[in-house]
């Protein structure tokens, strides 16, 4: 969801036991952020400047530090309140799925007998655990410019490795979660901070956890860490499409068939791992006697209780991952009511996957936000592109020998002039390529405008707002509690909405996104090959038939609507045409 909306959001759900994830992208959010607490706490605040000394590992340690002692306070404090109705201890339990501590609870809640129901509060007071801070690098958000003096950094400082740097001095006991591909410096790094390997108890204190596409990307990255000592703790799939923020879209190869090779194949991913594991681990002096455990996760326009179950049960993925439902959560995240209401009533016109991100890279975005109001603005005045005030996207060498960012006014004006004298393409296609440059925005200013202006913070950033297409199904204000139940099937969020099963939300998306695909070539936008889209194609229908033979383990309601939706799709598949295939010289027989 960005950077802004999670950004404190532990402060709201971890005393309840509700994991979740701070992006690292924006240390000068970050920091402005930590002084709000801070002053809020009536507690003395002493900035870590701009420049200074290693001053964006430094501010990321400090924050995540403050929010391990806040966090740990409120469960201090949560465990020792009474057992009535509107304590937070009482939430705690009754936010719980069923499963034995909220047996235990249910127990308790109705012992007549006095001294036993003291025993067992005392008890259920035992178990009470925090949720995890975990953070999220983003493995090509890698600057290797200072900020401040636009002056190329050694290697060792580049935003990646020193946002790693500032997880791995903190205090916390989490994970950090990285996405989007191998980054082999930042994977070499890990290995610097003992936290990373196991103590002699076998104990991992900060765990790796990496986003995937496929079982392929998880066998490479496992291995690749292994070799280092490094331990993958949890394999977070996350659908190509159907989520939120950046989408790396596979080449037809659909959830359903994905999470099957995993779930045949989640052991012998672990045993091909583990000789490689143990093999570095002893080069440090280390040994484990077995292999740690390792989660699978999946994340991905997951929306009702049904998908969740069929997830964790057919699948046995050992927990689901909620993310744009929960924009409309105000009591989790931070969002203003303008925009609040602005993803209540978003559909599929307002939330599109678009070319706004500078990493050239498709892009979830709700499209009447502030950020893309002022976007559209700037262009019809003839000032396409951002001031780039961040600079932490420039990477862009086209026109310049330093990096700057393809949202920036200086990139945009460069590339338009390019575009507009270039000989190769007809008017429609230099229009076509005029917006898909001026598309990119700056998001990783705009992204942290929400958090800022919630908190009154001053900022002269746009609000941008990544809501995945999931969030175009829920059109109502919600509590944690709401979601929460609407998450473990006590309270339905969607009742009576027409919405497809999460299997063919994917599936429609990876159609549309291949006709769009298939437009780009028209346009010269894309290069891809008849060949490319013909396997694409092969993808799409395997799955397909994939879904049908499994409908019955993973739609527990509406198989035959399953079943008619897989059809017309598949039809459109068949129908849709593709570029033509290049000229081949057959030379004539003599």
């Amino acid at each position: 969801m960005g950077t802004g909306f999670t950004i404190d959001t532990c402060l709201k759900v971890a005393r309840y036991g509700i994991h979740s994830v701070i992006s690292l992208c924006d240390d000068d959010m970050i920091e402005r952020v930590r002084e709000h607490h801070l002053k809020a706490l009536g507690l003395p605040y002493e900035e870590i400047v701009l420049g200074s000394d290693h001053h964006r590992a430094h501010r990321i340690t400090a924050y995540l530090d403050l929010l391990n002692v806040m966090v740990n306070k409120q469960v201090e404090d949560l465990r020792t309140q009474s057992f009535e109705t509107g304590k937070d201890i009482i939430r705690y339990f009754e936010l719980l799925p069923d499963g034995p501590r909220k047996r235990k609870y249910n127990a308790m809640m109705t012992d007549t007998d006095m001294e036993r129901k003291k025993r067992r509060q005392a008890d259920l007071r035992r178990l009470i655990r925090p949720g995890r801070i975990s953070v999220n690098i983003m493995t090509k958000v890698d600057a290797n410019l200072d900020r401040r003096s636009n002056q190329i950094l050694a290697p060792t400082e580049t935003d990646s490795l020193t946002g790693l740097q500032g997880f791995a001095e903190s205090t916390l006991e989490s994970s950090v979660i990285f996405s989007a591909g191998i980054n082999p410096r930042l994977y070499g790094a890990l290995a610097k901070y003992a936290d990373f390997f196991p103590d002699t108890s076998g104990f991992i204190k900060k765990q790796v956890v990496i986003k995937v596409s496929d079982y392929r990307s998880a066998e490479i990255q496992g291995r690749f860490l292994a070799r280092k000592g490094i331990w993958v703790s949890e394999w977070r799939f996350e659908s190509g499409l159907n989520c939120g923020g950046h989408a790396f879209a596979t080449q037809g190869m659909l959830m359903g068939p994905i999470l099957q090779e995993f779930k045949d194949r989640r052991q012998e991913l672990a045993e091909k791992l583990f000789p490689l594991y143990e093999k570095a681990l002893s080069k440090t002096g280390r040994s484990i006697d077995a292999p740690p455990s390792h989660r699978l996760t999946v994340q991905g326009g997951i929306g009702t209780h049904d998908e969740h179950n069929a997830i964790l049960s057919y699948f046995e993925a050992d927990a689901t991952g909620w993310g744009s439902p929960f924009l409309l959560v105000p009591d989790v995240v931070r969002i203003d009511n303008k925009h609040l209401e602005k993803v209540r009533v978003a559909g599929k016109k307002e939330i599109k996957l678009s070319r706004s991100s500078p990493l050239g890279i498709p892009f979830w975005c709700l499209q009447t936000s502030e950020s893309e109001s002022y976007r559209h603005e700037r262009i019809a005045e003839g000032k396409a592109g951002s001031d780039c005030p961040h600079k932490y996207l420039k990477f862009n060498t086209e026109f310049t020998k330093k990096p700057i960012c393809s949202s920036s006014k200086a990139y945009q004006t460069l590339k338009v002039n390019q575009i507009k004298g270039r000989d190769d393409l007809n008017e429609e296609q230099k229009t076509a390529h005029i917006t898909e440059t001026t598309d990119r925005a700056c998001i990783c200013f705009d992204l942290s405008a929400m958090a800022l202006k919630v908190m009154n913070l001053a900022t002269t950033s746009k609000v941008a707002v990544c809501a995945g297409p999931n969030a175009r199904f829920f059109d109502k204000v919600s509590s944690l509690r709401e979601m929460v139940d609407h998450i473990y099937g006590r309270f339905d969020l969607l009742k009576d909405k027409s919405r497809p099963n999460m299997f063919v939300n994917e599936l429609k998306l990876y159609v549309d996104y291949m006709s769009e695909e298939v437009e780009r070539v028209r346009l010269k936008l894309s290069t891809q090959s008849y060949e490319y889209f013909e396997e694409y194609k092969v993808n799409l229908m395997k799955g397909i038939e994939y879904y049908k033979d499994q409908a019955d383990d993973l739609v527990s309601k509406g198989r035959e609507s399953f079943l008619k939706q897989l059809d017309t799709l598949a039809a459109e598949i068949e129908a849709l045409a593709l570029p033509a295939t290049a000229e081949v010289a057959i030379p004539v027989p003599a």
